[in-house]
């Protein structure tokens, strides 16, 4: 079932990826001559008008190709005079932009639009806040009058106040403090509030020292006409996060220093969307916002063979009004092909090893 919907969304981003190039490349005049979905060997195909559009074997995703796609190509199939005008590289370098960028466009709005909809059915969204989420029975919270959604927000030893920014923080000083009287300030219904108590030293097995149950989350919801906006600024928060992140792991792996964080590949990503399946519809939904948004951020950075790396060649005729050199081009792609499938590979591999653990 999780390898299904794996593929499933695997698809569906790389459609919609491929469907913002397909549209951009029509607007702008140019010939596509094929639009597959899924990937060679081709099963069958229709064509209409000038696009032959094909159902292929390997139902993962689709592909657009267009005429007279990359200059080198001139070498081995030289563009037609007559159809000189609806070939991709000899369009402006502004329309070249357009259709380049438009398949990171269409990633982001398939994000956008996924984030809006939880956004309409309510999201856990993180906060500063620490919310207390259950009181347990008999706990020294209980026994000192705290309920469910009280917002913890100090805790006072002796004569020292500590902050509690954070669940970590809770959990940390109601350990350190166990067995000593504390007092415990809160927030209720806007009014704060104390209470005297001891947290256990030895609290019932799956219980902590003060006996409740925290969370920093909470839920937001939006009505239908709200949650576009909120989706909207939602999205470019997620963007900016991603985009700072993956910009500190790069760095880590060129310096060859361990990346802070875990790199997952189709495998990992399988594992993810397996636990997703777990806790329903939702939450399978906001994972696919949040590849559809890595995907994005990926295919925009400036590497040869991803969208960013083809923009960068773009931007280069642009301001210099050459050409990209015919072999630079075709010898930098392949470069860029190896080494993105090369880091696909070692990716997969920790994958394996990670999950053998």
């Amino acid at each position: 079932m999780a390898v299904v919907v794996f593929l499933a969304i695997l698809a569906l981003l790389i459609l919609v990826h491929e469907f913002g190039h397909f549209l951009a490349a029509k607007k702008n005049g140019v010939l596509v001559e094929e639009f597959g979905i899924g990937f060679p060997p081709r099963l069958f195909g229709i064509k209409k008008g000038d696009t032959l559009y094909s159902i292929n074997a390997l139902p993962i995703g689709g592909f657009v190709k267009v005429y007279g796609e990359e200059y080198h190509e001139e070498e081995t199939k030289p563009v037609d005079r007559r159809l000189r005008d609806r070939a991709f590289v000899y369009k402006k370098p502004w329309q070249k932009a357009v259709i380049i960028a438009s398949g990171i466009v269409g990633n982001f709005l398939l994000a956008w639009v996924l984030i809006s909809f939880l956004f309409t059915q309510g999201v856990p969204t993180p906060t500063n806040n620490v919310i207390v989420e259950r009181v347990q029975s008999g706990s020294p919270a209980d026994k000192a009058g705290l309920l469910p959604q009280d917002v913890v927000t100090k805790i006072i030893l002796n004569t020292k106040t500590y902050q509690i920014s954070s669940s970590s923080d809770l959990i940390k000083l109601s350990r350190d403090f166990a067995g000593r009287s504390i007092t415990l300030v809160y927030i209720r219904n806007k009014v704060e509030k104390t209470a005297i108590l001891v947290p256990r030293k030895e609290p019932p097995q799956g219980q902590g020292p003060l006996g409740v149950v925290i969370t920093s989350f909470v839920e937001k919801k939006y009505p239908w006409f709200q949650a576009p906006f909120f989706g909207l600024a939602h999205s470019f928060a997620i963007t900016y996060r991603i985009v700072v992140e993956l910009s500190k792991t790069l760095f880590q792996l060129m310096t060859l220093q361990k990346p802070s964080v875990d790199v997952a590949g189709p495998i990992g990503i399988a594992q993810f969307t397996s636990q997703a399946i777990k806790f329903g519809k939702n939450a399978v939904l906001e994972l696919t916002a949040l590849l559809s948004l890595n995907l994005a951020v990926i295919n925009i950075f400036p590497f040869p063979a991803l969208d960013g790396g083809r923009l960068l060649f773009v931007l280069y005729e642009w301001t210099t009004k050459k050409r990209i050199n015919k072999r630079f081009e075709r010898y930098a792609n392949l470069f860029g092909m190896i080494v993105l499938l090369t880091l696909a590979f070692i990716i997969s591999i920790n994958d394996i090893v990670r999950l053998s653990r």
